[in-house]
């Protein structure tokens, strides 16, 4: 079982987020669960939702503690919220922001919590870029796809185009795609290619 826990606050699409991550493991015919934990329901307060995806029914149902990945929507939370509380050896983290990690005061993460991987992705900017508003969901799930092999991007570009439709779809799918650009590929997962003039989204997974 793979398991995922998204940071971010109310307004950032935290809950769309790992209901994105489970369709798009159910469009690879795998099983998966979504639920978020909500502190405060307001704009703006920090929020946390999970995702698992199996190969077997899931069973369990409680908030995933140590999570095999975690994603950061808003770097804001990084020295305000313990958002690495749980991770293990192996554990990976994906962080949205313009900045390196060494900027963002994460340069010990990988030694001082043993983490596998960090990886930092500017998903606003590419957001800002691909659909015209600073909404970095679709661009961190395209890196965690990238990042962990845990889903292709295609799966990830084919919820996409089941939750919205039309330019934003279009735009959203693209930003996927650009962001994954941007991350080695984990072993066993090919790199999405690329077409003149941005990010392809691959033909039929477009519901519009």
């Amino acid at each position: 079982m793979f398991e995922t826990r998204f940071h971010g606050r109310g307004g950032q699409g935290v809950v769309t987020s790992a209901e994105l991550l489970a369709v798009a493991a159910f469009q690879e015919g795998r099983h998966a669960q979504a639920f978020p934990s909500f502190g405060s329901e307001r704009t703006g307060a920090p929020v946390v939702s999970f995702c698992r995806i199996d190969d077997r029914p899931i069973r369990t149902r409680e908030p995933i503690s140590a999570p095999d990945a975690v994603i950061i929507i808003d770097p804001t939370l990084l020295h305000h919220v313990d958002v690495f509380s749980g991770l293990t050896p192996g554990s990976q983290v994906l962080v949205n922001s313009s900045r390196s990690a060494e900027e963002l005061g994460l340069g010990d993460l990988c030694s001082s919590h043993r983490v596998a991987r960090l990886q930092v992705v500017p998903a606003t900017e590419l957001a800002r870029r691909y659909l015209g508003r600073p909404l970095p969901n679709a661009a961190l799930l395209g890196a965690l796809a990238a990042m962990t092999g845990i889903v292709a991007v295609d799966s990830v570009a084919a919820a996409i185009f089941e939750r919205f439709s039309g330019e934003v779809g279009q735009g959203n799918a693209r930003a996927a795609y650009a962001a994954a650009e941007l991350v080695p590929p984990s072993s066993g997962r090919a790199a999405p290619e690329e077409a003149p003039g941005g990010p392809t989204v691959m033909a039929g997974t477009s519901h519009a």
